[in-house]
């Protein structure tokens, strides 16, 4: 006879007894994971950095423009006729970039955050305004500086020039960048 205080000699019995019949549940397929990232241009990433480090250096080696000079930059890739056009203003410009009243540092991100803009729609042709820099506090106008060094060393430049005095004169450039490969 069994004490009434002690303890059930079964208790997995008692348990499966109160619980009712048991079935077996199937395997759940693991739950989503996160989608993949998106591949990183490293190049474009390293080369970005590699301008902006050579952009620095050029501010300190290259003879600084004047308010009233022309900037004109052109590379070997595209025809003389194309470059001819440029200087025109036979070009449509598809967006433009104000760069009044920004500083030196702000202008360059500015810039470079547009020419990545017009890059990803495929603009052909853009149109920057720095202005004659003749409020300058220095000798020489700051923005039109700063975007001439930095036009100069961006490989999707493939030229600039000043515009013609209805688009801005020596106060705009006209920029025609490299169509992107898609």
């Amino acid at each position: 006879m069994s004490r009434p205080d002690a303890p059930d000699d079964d208790d997995a019995a008692l348990f499966r007894e109160a619980i009712g019949p048991v079935r077996r549940i199937e395997d759940a397929s693991p739950p989503p994971s996160k989608p993949r990232p998106r591949p990183a241009a490293r190049m474009a990433e390293r080369d970005e950095q590699d301008a902006r480090s050579e952009f620095r250096r050029g501010l300190d080696e290259l003879d600084p423009v004047a308010a009233g000079d022309v900037l004109s930059h052109r590379r070997d890739t595209l025809p003389a006729r194309s470059f001819q056009r440029l200087k025109r203003g036979q070009f449509s410009v598809q967006d433009e970039l104000d760069l009044h009243g920004a500083t030196a540092l702000q202008a360059e991100g500015l810039l470079r955050q547009f020419l990545l803009e017009a890059h990803d729609h495929d603009y052909g042709c853009v149109r920057i305004i720095h202005g004659k820099g003749q409020r300058s506090d220095r000798d020489a106008p700051v923005l039109k500086n700063t975007v001439d060094r930095l036009l100069r060393l961006r490989a999707d430049v493939l030229a600039f020039h000043s515009a013609p005095p209805a688009q801005g004169g020596t106060g705009a450039v006209l920029v025609l960048l490299a169509r992107s490969r898609k």
